[in-house]
C-alpha cells in the first residue's frame, strides 16, 4: 500500500523523506553503524531532541530505520538503518562527491 502523503515523482519523494538538513545528517551518522539516541544527538551539535525524535520516527515509519529497545535498567534504545536505509549510502556519497567539486568562491579571492 502506498502512502498518499508521498509524491509520485522520485526526486520529490526523496526530498519529502529526507526533509531538511538534519535528516540527511542523521542518515550519515547511522551509515557508520547502530547508534543510541544520545550518540546521535552528540554527533549532531545543534539538533534539538524534538527534531531528532521526529526524524527518527519518520524514518521508522517509512522503513528506513529500525528501533530496538533492550529490556535493561536503564532501558537502552538503538537505531539502525534497514537495507532500504543502507541504500542511501551511494546517494550520500554521490552528493558529497558532487559538492566537493563545486569551487569555493572564497578560495578564488586574490589579495
Amino acid at each position: 500500500m502506498t502512502d498518499p502523503c508521498l509524491p509520485e515523482c522520485g526526486v520529490a519523494r526523496f526530498l519529502t523523506l529526507l526533509n531538511g538538513p538534519w535528516a540527511t545528517l542523521i542518515v550519515r551518522e547511522l551509515l557508520h553503524g547502530p547508534h543510541r539516541f544520545t550518540e546521535l544527538r552528540d554527533a549532531l551539535p545543534g539538533i534539538s531532541p524534538h527534531t531528532l525524535t521526529s526524524r527518527l520516527r519518520q524514518f521508522e515509519r517509512h522503513g528506513i530505520v529500525t528501533r530496538t529497545t533492550y529490556a535493561e535498567i536503564p532501558p537502552r534504545v538503538v537505531y539502525k538503518l534497514t537495507p532500504l536505509g543502507e541504500g542511501l549510502r551511494d546517494v550520500l556519497e554521490a552528493m558529497g562527491t558532487w559538492a566537493m567539486a563545486v569551487p569555493d568562491p572564497e578560495a578564488d579571492v586574490t589579495v
